[in-house]
Order: C-alpha cells, then sequence, then structure tokens
C-alpha cells in the first residue's frame, strides 16, 4: 500500500516545497509583528501533545498574560470568534473551548486567517503574549519563537510525506523552530536522550527538550471527582476521538484496568445516534479533549487530565526561562 501511494507523496512534496520556496523569494507575503507571538506546532497531522503544551505556557505566564489563538478545527462558526460566556464546543473547537473551560481568564479566539485574528486580538490588547496553537505551517504570519513538537514514538525524522506517512510538511522545515520537544517519552537515560538528539541533528540555535505525558491521580466530571484507583477497579468503556489513543491505552492497561476501547477519528463529532448508543454503557472513560464535545449528555461519563512534564528539572528550569526571557524581555 505504501508503494502504490508514493507517487501522490512525491506530488504532496513537490506542492509543499514550493510554497515554502515562493514564501521564501518573498512572492507570497508573510509578517512579523511588533508584539511576542509564540508558535507551537509540529510537522505531522497531529497526536504529537500541543494541548497540553499549551496549557503548560498558560500556566507558566499566567492566564491574564496570556491570549491563545487557533484555527477552531471542525467548529460550526466562521470567521474571528472571540470566546466568551455563550461559547461551547461547536462555536470554538473542541481544544480552544477546552481552554476557555480551564483558563477563564485567558483570552481564548479561533480564526482561520491567523493574520486577521491576531490583528482583531490587538485591537485591545491586555495580555502580553499571542500562542499561535497549530501555526506551524501558516507562513503568512512569522512568529517570534516557534516550538516544534514530535512524538517519541514516530519522530518526524523516521517519518513520511502524507499519504504514505503522516507528516504534512517537509522534514527540513524543522529549521525554522527555535525549540524542539520530543513529547511522550517514556523514561530515558541521558544517553538514550543523546541519540534521539543526534538523530534530530539540531542546528547551533536549536534546543531540544524531552517530555513525557503526566496522568492525573483522579478522573473528572463536570462539579465531581473520584480517585483514579476507585475509578479502575471495575470495568469500564474507554471513548476517544484523539489521533493517538495508544498512550493513553498502555497506561491504562499497565495500571491492570478492564475495559473495551470505542476509538473514533480524530475530533470526531458524536451524533445524537452515537450518545443514545454511549448511554447504554453503565461507565465511561475519555479525554479532556473529547469530553467538552459530550456537554452533559452523558452523565457517567468521566476524563482523565493530562499535563505536560519534562522529564528532568534541568530541562524544565531551561526551557521556562527561555519562555519567560522570550515574552517579557519585550517589555
Amino acid at each position: 500500500m505504501r508503494f502504490l501511494l508514493f507517487p501522490f507523496a512525491i506530488l504532496y512534496g513537490v506542492a509543499v516545497r514550493l510554497r515554502h520556496f515562493l514564501y521564501d523569494k518573498g512572492w507570497l507575503p508573510s509578517k512579523r509583528y511588533p508584539f511576542p507571538t509564540l508558535c507551537v506546532g509540529n510537522l505531522a497531522v497531529g497526536g504529537t501533545g500541543k494541548t497540553p503544551m499549551v496549557e503548560y505556557l498558560i500556566r507558566l505566564l499566567g492566564q491574564e498574560q496570556v491570549a491563545v489563538l487557533s484555527r477552531g478545527y471542525r467548529r460550526k462558526t466562521k470567521g474571528f470568534v472571540l470566546a466568551d460566556t455563550s461559547a461551547t464546543a461547536l462555536t470554538l473547537g473542541d481544544e480552544p473551548f477546552q481552554y476557555h473551560r480551564k483558563f477563564p481568564q485567558t483570552t481564548i479566539a479561533v480564526c482561520e486567517s491567523r493574520q486577521e485574528g491576531i490583528e482583531r486580538l490587538l485591537e485591545h490588547p491586555h495580555f502580553q503574549v499571542i500562542l499561535l496553537d497549530d501555526a506551524f505551517q501558516h507562513r503568512k504570519v512569522e512568529a517570534g519563537l516557534n516550538l516544534l513538537l514530535t512524538s517519541y514514538s514516530q519522530l518526524y525524522t523516521n517519518d513520511f510525506l502524507l499519504p504514505v506517512g503522516s507528516l504534512r510538511d517537509i522534514r527540513s522545515r524543522a529549521h525554522k523552530a527555535q525549540v524542539i520537544l520530543v513529547t511522550k517519552c517514556p523514561n530515558l537515560s541521558e544517553e538514550a536522550q543523546q541519540k534521539i538528539i543526534q538523530q534530530l541533528q539540531p542546528l547551533a540555535h536549536q534546543q531540544v527538550f524531552f517530555t513525557r505525558i503526566a496522568y492525573a491521580e483522579e478522573v473528572c466530571r463536570e462539579g465531581e471527582s473520584q480517585p483514579l484507583e476507585d475509578f479502575l477497579s471495575m470495568p469500564f468503556t474507554l471513548v476517544t476521538g484523539i489521533a493517538n489513543p495508544t498512550p493513553l491505552v498502555s497506561f491504562l492497561q499497565d495500571k491492570g484496568a478492564h475495559f473495551t476501547h470505542l476509538s473514533y477519528s480524530d475530533h470526531h463529532h458524536f451524533s445524537e445516534k452515537e450518545i443514545a448508543s454511549l448511554s447504554q454503557h453503565e461507565r465511561l472513560l475519555t479525554t479532556e479533549k473529547d469530553y467538552v464535545r459530550f456537554g452533559n449528555a452523558l452523565p457517567q461519563l468521566y476524563y482523565l487530565p493530562i499535563k505536560t512534564q519534562f522529564l528532568n528539572e534541568k530541562d524544565k528550569e531551561a526551557f521556562d526561562k527561555k519562555i519567560l526571557s522570550f515574552v517579557f524581555s519585550k517589555f
């Protein structure tokens, strides 16, 4: 199958390289703003942990200091939308709505055009940095600092362009990032980390950091939580609509949990028929990103919160210092 798809990957690569060539030559315009803009992105199609990294940055910088601008993938609205008390996953998209629920003092906006979105936000700025969520491919805006995420289980150096692999951009674009984050790592020795760094071949201006997914010790639903160990003591159904549920499945299996896994496509919008079917299950667990799409439709549904965690404290301190210096040295 990969062999049959290879010609399409070549054609896709030609189109992507031509686009970058036009931007690099200035024949397609790109804009840089005199305001701190920080891009969190990847080369692959989903599954690298952008959402917990954006949340990490919001916590690091402070809710009131940050505006998050996203495309709002699979939302039912068009154009620029600023999150308010009437916002839902349908008006913002699941990830922006998740940010809005968790960080009510943070400015959250969505817009297909990153330029328009930034300019609308800057009309009344009361924040000190704009986080561009999943904007590494958007050449119309040149961010001041680029964080490139790549999953430990599928490094971009081992991947290939769509539709053969999962890369939506060429590997050489990694040189544009100032920071490379290897995400969803297991425990890695210093030697193992160095081997990965050698494989990534970072340039002199690039720093490489290693992170893992840290799962909470409790599961939550609206207005309620219970210890994870208590929830896992009885069989349940796991429902996921994310790009890569494997780390979560492995985590639950390692915990000795007994569950059935219902896996849907990334950003899946659950139909009334699917919700009715899920309502027949006595105990349900999902991801936080999926949870916001259900609303209050399934009272027996819990989610397992996650956070980004650095493999060692030294890396965390170096990363935090770089981000804080970039944002607050501008003022």
